[in-house]
């Protein structure tokens, strides 16, 4: 397994990492909410009644300070205390219709709001299924985590609290602000005059907390990947030492993301200070003239009361336009990053109108195929450079090469994983690309190097590739993969794997993966080096369980062991891209020096790797202490 470790410096900027200065602003925050439609449509009406609900409550709480004005100017200025009780009861029942429809809009706003976050979970993890191994070779699995709960859960918070109380708030201060003009046009235009600064205060606040706010979601993506990266690497920060440099880049990286989260507070809280201050400043001049009025009989005493209770009750809409707005620029960016994941594009796509192979034999072919990554240099050569290979029906064709020459990247081609860009891989003459990636996956398989397993059952496991598939069919793979060890797990076949199987050994992990691979019964299988991790008591029982496999299955294996290149009817010499030469090993070893060395090589491979077992396996049957300190290992083998 590949792991890096997390270190202090900065990570190579991929498209899941942003830093503000990076930060531009393509569409405004209603146009990037908007988007979210698709997926709120559906439950559109309920949401809006829940609007309504807020809205109704809002109004309820608005009415209060009209029945307390015509309460003043009436039975209390008329000093008759029977018709204050029928005013008082009336309050009383304004006050329990608008906790009614507090309640009704918390009810009726929660379900949907989840239903969408499911709904655009579900669509995310989707399209990350249906998006090319490019995609997954430049984006962080953190960003992508982080993207998936954390800005879903904001959104769905937003469209649940936020954009309910942002319109009812609106209207509410829309509302009261006339109310006010048409008791007192000359203390609602000071009011409004004296709280227009909070206007200037909130665009300045937008445009900086914008850049923040997008900060702060990607980093906190960024120390997800972190997190998922050392836990998937423990084991060799613990083997390394290295846990306490790992502590310090996390704590590097949490740091600074608490620096941005700091400052995102630090612009709510200058926010909330400018729309505290600002409506006490008119409250306070507005009273003192309205006292003054009053005094002068221009107002009644009842309608500058209800001027103030009006003036308090919008006190809460001018204060939340603070968090509110924050919110919305929250969402707003949260959307941006959840549709930066949906708009991707997804180059590798069934075609059109999809070819079929109803039996397929197997005869795969690589016709000049070329492979490059997108984002390659154009002085780079291509990975694969003109390849041209054919598989009969039925044949095993080992694929060997030094490092670096594009074995990997030729196997992962014919299953689609990557697209030739230059080329064409045929099964049966019929170009890969017309075909239907689920009918091309159920007839070429693969197992790989890094034998990758699921938090589910051995059986789960094996049979991924043949849900359907027999006891016969999965007792036949587990037996030709030498995975009969599973029989005595602690529930058998039904063992629940623990994460990427890691409980398991490497070997162990293997001989699941290609017992996976040989259970789907491909026409074409693909084995990337899958025996790399076995001992070579086990290697060579695998090899001749696979002998009975190939006869009938066309293979390409990528031979990093003579023992492999055995196994093959013919070989391929990979050589900078190209295939430099095919035939039968013998035929090779007579006629290019290449292979000799490719070979020879791969034999002093094996011979080291024989010794340390040997060693190893000696030193198993004796006791430390009858081992003289400067004996050496090959003497302690001997």
């Amino acid at each position: 397994m590949s792991t890096s470790i997390p270190d202090q410096s900065p990570p190579d900027q991929t498209p899941g990492d942003h830093t503000p200065g990076d930060q531009t602003e393509p569409i405004g925050h209603l146009s990037a909410l908007a988007r979210l439609m698709p997926y709120i449509r559906p439950v559109l009406p309920r949401l809006l009644l829940g609007t309504f609900a807020a809205l109704l409550s809002a109004l309820l709480s608005l009415a209060t300070p009209m029945v307390m004005r015509v309460l003043v100017d009436g039975p209390l200025a008329e000093a008759d205390a029977g018709a204050v009780w029928p005013v008082a009861l009336l309050i009383l029942a304004l006050a329990l219709g608008e906790a009614f429809f507090v309640f009704m809009r918390r009810f009726l706003v929660t379900l949907p709001s989840t239903q969408v976050e499911a709904t655009m979970r579900s669509a995310l993890y989707r399209q990350l299924q249906a998006l090319p191994v490019a995609f997954h070779d430049r984006w962080q699995s953190g960003q992508l985590l982080s993207r998936a709960v954390q800005d879903l859960g904001m959104i769905r918070r937003f469209s649940a609290f936020g954009a309910p109380l942002l319109v009812v708030n609106s209207i509410t201060l829309v509302v009261g602000i006339v109310v006010l003009f048409v008791w007192s046009p000359i203390l609602a235009s000071v009011f409004v005059v004296l709280s227009t600064p909070i206007v200037f205060v909130a665009v300045r606040f937008e445009r900086r907390y914008f850049l923040v706010s997008r900060a702060a979601q990607d980093q906190a993506g960024d120390l997800a990947t972190t997190v998922e990266q050392s836990i998937h690497g423990i084991r060799v920060l613990k083997a390394f030492g290295r846990g306490r440099h790992a502590l310090e880049g996390f704590t590097n990286q949490a740091s600074t993301l608490r620096e941005t989260e700091i400052d995102k507070a630090r612009m709510d809280g200058y926010l909330w200070m400018w729309l505290t201050i600002v409506p006490y400043v008119s409250y306070a001049v507005c009273l003192f003239l309205g006292v003054w009025l009053a005094a002068t009989g221009q107002l009644s005493v009842g309608t500058l009361a209800g001027f103030f209770a009006v003036a308090m009750v919008l006190n809460w809409p001018i204060e939340s336009i603070g968090f509110l707005f924050a919110f919305l620029i929250d969402a707003s960016n949260a959307s941006r990053r959840f549709h930066e994941i949906i708009d991707s594009e997804n180059t590798i796509t069934d075609p059109a109108e999809p070819r079929t192979l109803t039996r397929p034999k197997g005869r795969l072919v690589f016709e000049d195929v070329h492979f490059r990554y997108q984002d390659a240099q154009e002085h780079e050569r291509d990975l694969v450079d003109g390849a041209s290979l054919t598989l009969e029906p039925g044949e095993t064709m080992a694929l060997i090469g030094v490092t670096g020459s594009g074995k990997t990247t030729l196997t992962a081609l014919p299953t689609r994983l990557y697209d030739v860009t230059g080329g064409r891989v045929l099964l049966d003459g019929v170009d890969v690309r017309d075909l239907a990636l689920e009918e091309l996956r159920t007839h070429v398989a693969m197992a790989f190097e890094d034998a990758t397993l699921f938090s589910a059952s051995v059986r789960d496991n094996v049979l991924m590739g043949a849900p359907d598939a027999s006891e016969e069919a999965l007792d036949r793979a587990l037996a030709i993969a030498q995975a009969d060890f599973a029989r005595d797990l602690p529930k058998g076949l039904d063992t629940e794997i623990g994460e990427e199987g890691l409980s398991l050994s490497g070997g162990q992990r293997q001989r699941l993966a290609l017992a996976r691979a040989v259970a789907a019964a491909p026409a074409v299988l693909v084995l990337d080096d899958p025996l790399s991790a076995l001992d070579v008591e086990t290697e060579a029982l695998v090899e001749e369980a696979l002998r009975n496999v190939l006869e009938t299955t066309t293979a390409l294996i990528v031979a990093h062991r003579p023992s492999t290149v055995q196994l093959a009817d013919r070989v391929a010499l990979m050589r900078d891209g190209r295939i430099d030469d095919v035939g039968t090993h013998s035929e090779l070893l007579a006629r290019n020096a290449h292979y000799r060395f490719v070979i020879s090589s791969l034999e002093e491979a094996a011979r080291d790797r024989k010794t340390i077992e040997t060693v190893t396996g000696s030193m198993e049957q004796i006791r430390p202490d009858e081992i003289d300190p400067q004996t050496t290992s090959e003497e302690v083998a001997r």
